[in-house]
């Protein structure tokens, strides 16, 4: 099974609408979804009000709830059949939580804004998935997608030159359009519409659906608790100013706005996250940029052994791997 937690603690970054349209192209590929709202607002969980019978079956686990006649372990346990996992955390998640929230996941997506506020953010939460939750960088479980964008904007080209400095991948480049808001309205995902009216967006989730399909699943078995504690007696972790947790290169990615502002730099100390980078070992090639996936490609890709799904504990029946993941994917956007 996979686990899939799209993160970012800055509010508005668009991490409802990527865990919604996930587990609504999971649920078109017949890979039995859970969707998990840890959000206290509850939009994930709306969402999925909204469905119909007829629609693809996607399981939600409202995690954000309080029942004092149950444990958390027993609210947040899986159903048998759950092959995909994904978690819609909250905003202003603590950094003290982020452990047990990624614990087992096979990829943490970072959805970042093309604005100077989420860089710095985004900036931030790398740092705390590094330095506390202490994902490696060489096991390639993070990845950011930048979303709504504008590709002919200076801001962008902000974003991407900050987002090359982070040494994470960019797997997928989203565009700001209308067609979320009425996935959002109708509780219907991109991957449910009518292809002729949503083909250039699909295209655009190709290299992400590519990249998760070659992530190796880690050991989290079906009916098991996603959420095991709270951690609410957690100790506090220190904090840092935004200005030391960019990396100097960074700060030249800056699009000032007028009149010019200048921010006072951090007292020699080096910066968080460069700190994060340069303690991590470096693989022996990762691209900053996603490269142009064709169909070709992501069927290679998703066929090779690491997307295959692991069997489940010893004397189980091993899940069987279906021929492809993609195959009404591809037929929406090239057929």
């Amino acid at each position: 099974m996979q686990k899939i937690v799209v993160l970012n603690p800055k509010g508005g970054s668009g991490k409802t609408t990527i865990a919604t349209n996930l587990a609504s192209y999971f649920a078109v590929e017949k890979l039995r979804p859970t969707l998990m709202d840890m959000d206290a607002q509850g939009s994930s969980t709306h969402w999925l009000s909204k469905r119909t019978q007829e629609q693809p079956l996607i399981h939600g686990i409202a995690a954000y709830e309080r029942n004092t006649g149950l444990t958390r372990s027993f609210a947040t346990r899986l159903p048998l059949d759950t092959q995909r996992l994904v978690v819609d955390t909250p905003a202003a998640v603590e950094p003290q939580k982020l452990p047990d929230i990624t614990r087992n996941a096979t990829a943490v997506l970072v959805p970042v804004l093309p604005s100077d506020i989420d860089i710095h953010a985004a900036a931030k939460c790398i740092s705390n998935l590094l330095l506390i939750a202490k994902l490696r960088r060489d096991e390639q479980r993070i990845a950011v997608i930048a979303n709504r964008v504008k590709k002919q904007t200076l801001i962008y080209k902000s974003l991407m030159k900050f987002l090359e400095n982070l040494q994470i991948p960019v797997i997928a480049t989203l565009r700001d359009a209308q067609v979320y808001i009425r996935s959002a309205e109708t509780g219907l995902g991109l991957f449910e519409m009518k292809p002729h009216g949503v083909r250039e967006d699909l295209e655009q989730w190709l290299p992400l659906v590519g990249w998760l399909a070659q992530r190796k699943p880690l050991p989290i078995e079906p009916g098991t608790p996603a959420i095991t504690s709270t951690l609410a007696s957690a100790p506090k972790t220190a904090t840092t100013s935004l200005d030391s947790i960019v990396a100097p290169a960074a700060q030249e990615a800056r699009i000032p706005s007028a009149p010019e502002r200048t921010v006072p730099a951090a007292p020699s100390a080096k910066p968080v996250l460069a700190q994060a980078l340069a303690a991590q070992p470096k693989p022996a090639a990762q691209a900053s940029t996603p490269p142009p996936v064709s169909p070709a490609a992501v069927m290679n890709a998703i066929a090779s052994s690491a997307s295959a799904l692991t069997p489940r504990a010893s004397g189980a029946k091993k899940i069987e791997r279906s021929e492809s993941l993609l195959p009404s994917l591809l037929r929406r956007v090239f057929g």
